[in-house]
């Protein structure tokens, strides 16, 4: 039965306590006791730095089978050569989080595209030819051009989720093109009608058959991870279920 992974994108904050984290409770801890409230996390320093392997176990150890970790994909391959030439770095990217795969705890990987880039049907096709199709990924476009039918169906012929990112600028159109679905919820605050109708759209992607992942807006306060809270609740019935 497909469900919702909801969380935010990082963990690692003291400013969260006491509202988010208990008062006495070591930052050591923090994602084991981030994994008993919520079901994913969004992990973004992959992003700047590969991962290693002993960082990757410990993530395991500290969390329950059920737990996913999505992986924001290596600024080499976004920001540096921007999708072009990636043959040799990205299958190096992905073996550093085989690992999470193996154990059944690897979500999607994100793409976030630079605001800089603007669609080019081509540049997609030819990076979404090289990408294993074993591999859940997500793909965030930050350039209003990328927001087209062509687009779309590039996606779905590579069952590649498009992330429905929303930040006080720009909303990406809520389109589905994959298996699942994906969305990264980046305004400051949102109000009781906001997340209801949050609920709503998740509990449509789940009646038809689609896991759906969403991740707040993390960083100094911790208002995003009790949104989290808030609406795994309402659409799971439980937090961390």
């Amino acid at each position: 039965m497909a469900q919702l992974f909801a969380g935010t994108s990082g963990w690692a904050y003291p400013t969260w306590k006491p509202d988010f984290y208990p008062e006495k409770l070591a930052q050591k801890k923090f994602l084991g006791y981030y994994a008993t409230r919520l079901n994913t996390v969004e992990v973004n320093f992959t992003f700047r730095q590969l991962v290693k392997e002993t960082t990757i176990q410990n993530w395991l150890g500290e969390t329950p089978a059920h737990f996913r970790l999505g992986v924001k994909a290596h600024q080499v391959i976004t920001h540096i050569k921007r999708l072009k030439g990636t043959e040799e770095f990205l299958p190096r990217f992905l073996a550093t989080i085989e690992p999470l795969a193996a154990a059944g705890k690897l979500g999607p990987v994100l793409f976030q595209l630079p605001p800089n880039l603007k669609a080019d049907s081509a540049l997609l096709r030819d990076f979404l030819a090289i990408l294993p199709r074993a591999v859940p990924t997500a793909f965030e476009f930050r350039h209003d051009s990328w927001f087209s039918d062509e687009t779309w169906e590039l996606l779905k012929f590579a069952n590649a989720g498009l992330c429905v990112a929303e930040t006080e600028t720009r909303t990406t159109p809520d389109v589905v093109t994959a298996a699942f679905a994906y969305y990264r919820f980046r305004k400051p605050t949102y109000t009781g009608d906001e997340r209801r109708a949050m609920v709503d759209r998740m509990r449509e992607h789940i009646a038809e058959g689609r896991n759906v992942f969403c991740y707040f807006k993390h960083e100094e306060t911790p208002q995003g991870a009790l949104y989290a809270v808030e609406v795994l609740r309402e659409v799971n019935g439980e937090e961390g279920s």
